[in-house]
């Protein structure tokens, strides 16, 4: 069959327009987020379709911005010590930055704060406790350290100056020497000297169960200034010369009754470190527990030059300055001229008697206790 040219141009024609009707279109574009699809369409050209498909990938969330750190949790994030316990401070007038103490062992250098018109009467568990003063809870260096969730809070106490005066507070300083097992005691020139352990067992014993609070030498000193208040069942323990007796028989009891004590050392003779967590080691001199040239102790002896050079070697052995223990109790205006110029605040003597407010701090007296001494004996110096 002959096909007429005009007849070939209608049929391409006719094909054209087909192809142009059957439209296939697929395309993929990214929007917002999305897949958009366009969708394959038949028939006479449109505008394509458009399909949007969820994206599989999870929308973020803005991490929440955590809470600053307080003052106390600052300082235990700073510390590798897992025992480490961050002790904060509360009360009227109270504005003290947290310390970092250490779990099961003493506090170490609370605060006393001082106000004028007030009195600081100590740290307490409780706001209660605070108010109503406490004593068998107050809490200082005699005291091991205990926290829950490594922080613990302390609350101020104040009194008055008047009340403070009315309390009539007299403290005794006891000062032991050595000690025996021997109930008959030692046959010697310093039998005096030496306390039977039974009995010393027992006088700590009624320290212990009359729940005395024992402040340490810094409450000793602003007791004296007038700025601290402290109970009348209060007392300080020592012990001079650190001689064997009292590191074998009588340390471990204070240890073991968790009662501070302080031992004087005499450095030239004695360098360990303290016994036991209990016992503060407190100057007795270096070099000058011997006599001088007019047989007298060498504090009384020597300028105040020689003597500030001798605590402040004392001072170096034991890592701390604060009080000194006059070598046979010997000492005057020289001697505390030289235990100021090395920059200790008290010194003991042994004259008998209390500790008031106005006492003079370099010149503390005693209550020293002798061979035969039973805790009857202490209790009728001490309460």
């Amino acid at each position: 069959m002959t096909v007429t040219r005009a007849e070939h141009r209608r049929r391409t024609s006719r094909r054209v327009r087909l192809r142009r009707t059957l439209v296939a279109t697929a395309a993929v574009a990214l929007i917002a987020g999305g897949v958009t699809v366009f969708a394959l369409t038949r028939g006479p050209a449109t505008a394509p379709v458009a399909e949007t498909v969820p994206s599989s990938e999870p929308t973020s969330t803005p991490t929440p911005t955590p809470p600053p750190l307080s003052a106390a949790q600052q300082l235990l994030a700073g510390s590798t010590d897992p025992k480490s316990c961050a002790v904060s401070f509360s009360g009227d007038g109270i504005a003290l930055d947290p310390q970092l103490q250490s779990e099961d062992v003493r506090y170490d250098e609370l605060p006393i704060p001082r106000a004028d018109g007030r009195v600081f009467a100590g740290w307490y568990p409780t706001a209660a406790d605070a108010t109503s003063l406490n004593a068998a809870e107050r809490v200082n260096g005699a005291d091991l350290v205990a926290c829950t969730d490594r922080e613990r809070t302390l609350y101020a106490a104040w009194t008055t100056p008047e009340a403070n005066s009315a309390e009539g507070t007299e403290l005794p300083i006891l000062m032991y020497h050595q000690f025996t097992r021997n109930p008959e005691g030692e046959d010697n020139w310093l039998r005096g000297n030496y306390a039977y352990i039974g009995d010393f067992d027992a006088q700590m014993a009624h320290i212990q169960n009359g729940a005395f609070y024992l402040p340490t030498w810094d409450e000793v000193s602003a007791f004296i200034d007038g700025a601290l208040y402290l109970p009348k069942r209060s007392v300080v323990i020592t012990d001079d010369d650190a001689d064997s007796t009292w590191l074998e028989m009588a340390a471990p009891i204070v240890d073991a009754r968790h009662l501070l004590t302080t031992s004087f050392v005499i450095t030239s003779a004695r360098t360990e470190p303290t016994p036991n967590r209990f016992v503060m080691q407190r100057s007795h001199t270096h070099d000058m527990h011997r006599a001088g040239a007019n047989g007298k102790g060498r504090m009384v002896n020597d300028d105040a030059d020689t003597i500030a050079a001798d605590l402040e070697t004392s001072a170096q052995i034991l890592g701390v300055k604060e009080v000194v223990a006059y070598p046979f109790g010997h000492y005057n205006d020289t001697t505390k001229e030289g235990v100021r110029r090395a920059g200790f605040d008290l010194g003991r003597g042994i004259e008998p008697g209390y500790v008031r407010i106005g006492t003079d701090k370099l010149a503390l007296p005693v209550v020293r206790i002798d061979y035969g001494m039973t805790v009857e004996d202490l209790q009728a110096k001490i309460g």
